[in-house]
């Protein structure tokens, strides 16, 4: 299916003034990907002169919501223009873990698509108004993950991705060798839903594809350790981990800065 990328002028658009003088402003977008309609979300600091950088950000699998939202205000906080992508759909999103796995495994189970979904959302990102498109950055949780590694897999022009807490396997590791920029994984060392042999696939892809990659692993941690709504029991493997979360932005943040500026 061809990407065809729309962005409507019916944008909603709220402003607010932060403490510290910025002005972040965020806007939902409607756009599509061939028939279907998605909303997206685009945080940035409207007090900044000129084209900044920008930086996509993919939600997990319960679809689009205030969690990532609030992630892409914090990239915008930092100088970046921040477009929190829709992979499933205007008003789709999963109502428990079951619906979830359905929704997140359509994609699992087609990487093709998940590429291309993932695509619109960066074309979007690299047509705002206040984005240098030469500087393009992609981070993803869980499935989102798992999400901006396979858009870099399929040679999207992107300087740096970040996976939190993602998947890391693919049904394609020669295609590592078309990524164009760095990568970094920040990964729950006790996270029981990404195997070690998992996290040694990964590896070796990346070496075999000459990748400049990074890989971090935060003990204590497992599954969605960034997120407070994953509760705190690790034994159920999905909880947060507070300085894990700490840790892995600011990770991200040096990550981030050696990659777009």
């Amino acid at each position: 299916m061809k990407a065809i990328t729309v962005l409507f002028a019916a944008a909603f658009l709220i402003a607010a003034v932060s403490v510290s003088g910025a002005e972040i402003r965020t806007e939902v977008v409607e756009y599509r990907h061939g028939d279907v309609v998605l909303e997206g979300y685009v945080a940035y600091d409207a007090s900044e002169k000129g084209k900044l950088p920008g930086v996509l950000v993919v939600h997990e699998w319960m679809g689009h919501n205030p969690y990532v939202r609030m992630r892409a205000e914090k990239l915008a906080r930092e100088g970046y223009v921040a477009f929190a992508l829709d992979m499933y759909g205007k008003g789709v999103r999963a109502k428990d873990a079951k619906e979830a796995a359905a929704l997140a495994g359509a994609y699992k189970g087609d990487r093709k698509l998940m590429r291309a979904r993932a695509a619109a959302g960066l074309d979007v990102l690299a047509r705002h108004p206040k984005v240098d498109p030469s500087r393009l950055a992609a981070i993803g949780y869980c499935f989102g993950g798992t999400t901006v590694l396979e858009l870099a897999r399929g040679g999207a022009l992107l300087r740096g991705v970040v996976s939190f807490h993602g998947g890391l396997d693919t049904p394609s590791p020669e295609d590592a060798r078309n990524i164009r920029g760095k990568v970094l994984v920040l990964h729950g060392a006790d996270d029981p839903f990404v195997k070690p042999a998992e996290v040694a696939a990964f590896q070796d892809e990346m070496r075999k594809a000459g990748v400049d990659w990074q890989f971090v692993a935060y003990g204590g941690a497992v599954h969605s350790f960034t997120n407070p709504d994953a509760g705190n029991d690790n034994s159920k493997g999905a909880a947060y981990n507070g300085k894990a979360d700490r840790r892995s932005w600011e990770a991200m943040e040096d990550f981030l800065e050696e990659a777009l500026k």
